[in-house]
């Protein structure tokens, strides 16, 4: 069983505020307790916000690419030990895969959790009707459990008064009301907000103004209350796993260039047998001695492809090691660098690793969305015709990908789209534009690991 104290911060639309306040509770909690953050959906810029606010590495909940089972595990894992789980809901409270279900939603992960909810209303421009909206938001599914609301873009105390009644007039309470704070935003750009690791300085003040208004403005009591309210969880088993023949080391990218990652990723390979070895293809010389694999996640290389393509070392350290056989998972912005070159967004064109025929150009439009992608021949993570969900989130296309390359995936957008060949397979590499949870399906990992082992056997020194 797990008891963890619990809250769910939601919203009824994206923009209201939630991530401010989220950070802002979250930073404030911790200051005096054990805080672990959690995003719900496959965002990977708000839980490094998450992070630096809690000083716990926070994770993403996801019900459409996980497992329930999995969803439970992963909280259950990161929440132990913590005195307080605050869950960042995505969009609105019930917006998810489709119009017709709560499937990837807010208000599934809330119940999966049984995590009550604290809805944040942008009142700025509202008084009374906040009481609708409220009321709404709480009758929309009763197993949603709505415990109150906190108002956020409150213009004075008068207008605080105000949407403070028309809420508690259905019956809600009202746990805060934040003021109009214009300078407390952070700067956004082509995929989102920056990340925290790339402002650092910027995204610690910014954290440390959220906090500082919820504790001002915030009954932190009562929402101690709320959350102590949720009951216990019975948490599936965790997968046994089979240990590798060899030792494993798998390098893994993570620098302002490459930042998109699931942590539970990384505790999938862990589980599995791996040993991370993490390094910056941005400022380090070589790749890692004696590894026996490569991740290259995503991120923003196309910010970075000047810096990148000037490391003449690090850049021949890869391509060599590629093509020595090195096991090579590389998605997104993984993807991007194996190519010829990225064309980035002033149109300036850098040479990049040439593993994968094409370049990653940046276009106007973005593809974003979830995925159900089936292997079409064996690969590092799957066997041809297993099937496995993903999230595709980006703003360039490969484009001059030869028609006759070995294609890693079909797949099936969500909507009536024919289904389209994606990424790559050529010998130990595997390339696409898909993100994969390896919640998902742990054998992933497993497998990645065992072909590392494989590796290791025939160039131990590697």
């Amino acid at each position: 069983m797990h008891s963890t104290p619990r809250l769910v911060i939601a919203a009824p639309h994206s923009g209201s505020g939630k991530s401010t306040i989220a950070s802002g509770l979250m930073a404030a909690l911790a200051q005096t307790h054990q805080v672990q953050g959690f995003k719900v959906g496959p965002d990977y810029i708000d839980p490094g916000y998450h992070t630096l606010a809690a000083g716990r590495i926070a994770r993403n909940l996801d019900a459409w690419m996980t497992s329930r089972a999995e969803v439970l595990r992963i909280f259950a894992r990161a929440a132990q030990n913590a005195d307080i789980a605050i869950i960042e809901g995505v969009m609105g409270l019930y917006d998810g895969v489709d119009a017709r279900s709560e499937a990837g939603s807010t208000a599934e992960i809330a119940q999966l959790l049984d995590a009550p909810v604290v809805l944040v209303i942008d009142v700025g421009k509202m008084a009374r009707s906040a009481g609708a909206m409220a009321l709404g938001y709480s009758m929309f599914d009763p197993r949603v459990r709505l415990a109150g609301v906190i108002c956020n873009n409150v213009a004075s105390a008068n207008h605080a008064r105000s949407a403070t009644a028309g809420i508690e007039s259905v019956g809600l309470p009202v746990l805060g009301c934040m003021p109009r704070t214009p300078a407390l935003k952070t700067p956004e750009r082509h995929l989102g907000l920056y990340t925290a690791v790339e402002r650092m300085e910027a995204a610690a003040t910014f954290v440390r103004s959220a906090a500082e208004l919820v504790q001002q403005h915030v009954d932190l009591d009562r929402l101690w209350a709320i959350a102590r309210n949720a009951s216990a969880l019975v948490i599936p088993e965790e997968p046994v796993y089979k240990a590798p023949p060899h030792r494993v080391r798998i390098a893994v990218a993570r620098d302002a260039a490459f930042c998109f990652y699931y942590e539970d990723n990384f505790d999938q390979l862990r589980a599995a047998g791996a040993e991370l070895i993490f390094f910056s293809p941005l400022h380090d010389a070589t790749l890692p001695e004696g590894v026996h694999g490569l991740y290259l996640g995503g991120g923003y290389p196309e910010l970075y492809a000047a810096q990148l393509a000037a490391n003449h070392n690090m850049m021949r350290s890869l391509r060599s090691a590629i093509d020595a056989g090195l096991p090579t998972y590389a998605e997104c912005g993984g993807l991007m660098t194996l190519t010829e070159s990225i064309t980035d967004l002033e149109g300036g064109t850098h040479p990049m690793l040439g593993v994968a025929p094409g370049r990653a150009v940046m276009v106007g439009r973005l593809t974003l969305g979830y995925r159900e992608v089936t292997a079409v021949r064996d690969s590092l993570l799957l066997e041809a015709g297993e099937s496995v969900r993903g999230h595709e989130f980006h703003y360039s296309d490969w484009v001059g990908r030869p028609d006759n390359l070995p294609a890693a995936y079909a797949i099936r957008p969500r909507n009536a789209e024919a289904t389209r060949l994606d990424g790559l397979v050529q010998g130990h590499v595997l390339a696409s534009y898909v993100h994969l949870h390896f919640g998902a399906m742990p054998k992933m990992a497993q497998r990645f690991v065992q072909v590392c082992a494989g590796y290791a056997a025939q160039a131990p020194l590697h």
